[in-house]
């Protein structure tokens, strides 16, 4: 039975982040504590960027053990400013003592990103040992959502909106003219927990509509977790025309 959404909702950005950082510290410890290692993909975007400055001051989550993967990517070089890679490692990875057998990042300075895409499913399939037709488990996976209710790199219209088989494909983007390697759905719909990450005044508008609006067929409302959860993380800016819609 897919999952609901658990909607928290804090006062400030401030707020918003320190939520954030201690429910990955948690799941982290749990997941180690459990089976050894955490597994986390991790998102791009500005609002990410600042949990992961949070999480660098955190010695206190097994960093040693944790696995960190992407989401999505930019077709770009890892050093590009428009990396998502490049990015956590400036804001994160470059911070901890992480060993670099534990990152696992898409390799988007392959000309091909099909075949991009295709080498980052098989480094997931041989990490997590899955046979044929099986789907990876995420302990987290981080997504944010954009003004037009993308995810990840799941644009409304794209062709990767209804692939049931690949973990990952080259998605092409029409807004920006380039291919986006993404996980899918199936993957996302997988993991043991979802954390949607929002903040500000300028998203409230897709808040309300993926939240509130089942007939919106937005790329977002189609990341239900099968037996996960889904966190929805939001500071009071960005939750406004919920809260407003919900008092009314």
């Amino acid at each position: 039975m897919p999952s609901q959404p658990e909607i928290r909702i804090l006062n400030t950005p401030a707020d918003l982040f320190q939520a954030a950082a201690n429910e990955f510290a948690k799941l982290a410890s749990d997941a180690v504590s459990r089976r050894g290692r955490f597994c986390v993909a991790l998102s791009g975007g500005s609002t990410p960027k600042t949990l992961y400055a949070l999480l660098a001051t955190m010695p206190s989550i097994p960093w040693d053990k944790v696995c960190f993967f992407w989401g999505d990517e930019r077709h770009v070089s890892p050093d590009s400013p428009e990396s998502n890679y490049s990015m956590a490692n400036e804001a994160l990875l470059s911070k901890l003592p992480v060993h670099p057998a534990n990152v696992f990042r898409v390799h988007a300075e392959e000309k091909d990103a099909d075949a991009a895409a295709r080498a980052y499913e098989q480094a997931i399939r041989t990490f997590f040992d899955l046979p044929a037709g099986e789907l990876p488990r995420f302990d987290l996976i981080l997504l944010g959502t954009g003004p037009e209710g993308h995810t990840a790199s799941l644009f409304p219209g794209s062709s990767a909106l209804e692939e049931k088989t690949r973990l990952v494909v080259a998605n092409w983007v029409d807004k920006f003219h380039t291919f986006r390697i993404t996980f899918t759905f199936p993957v996302l719909n997988q993991a043991a927990c979802v954390m949607f990450l929002v903040s500000g005044a300028d998203k409230a508008p897709i808040v309300h509509e993926v939240l509130e609006n089942p007939r919106a067929d937005l790329p977002a409302q189609k990341v239900r977790p099968i037996d996960g959860r889904l966190i929805w993380m939001l500071d009071r800016p960005a939750a406004s025309a919920l809260l407003q819609s919900r008092a009314s």
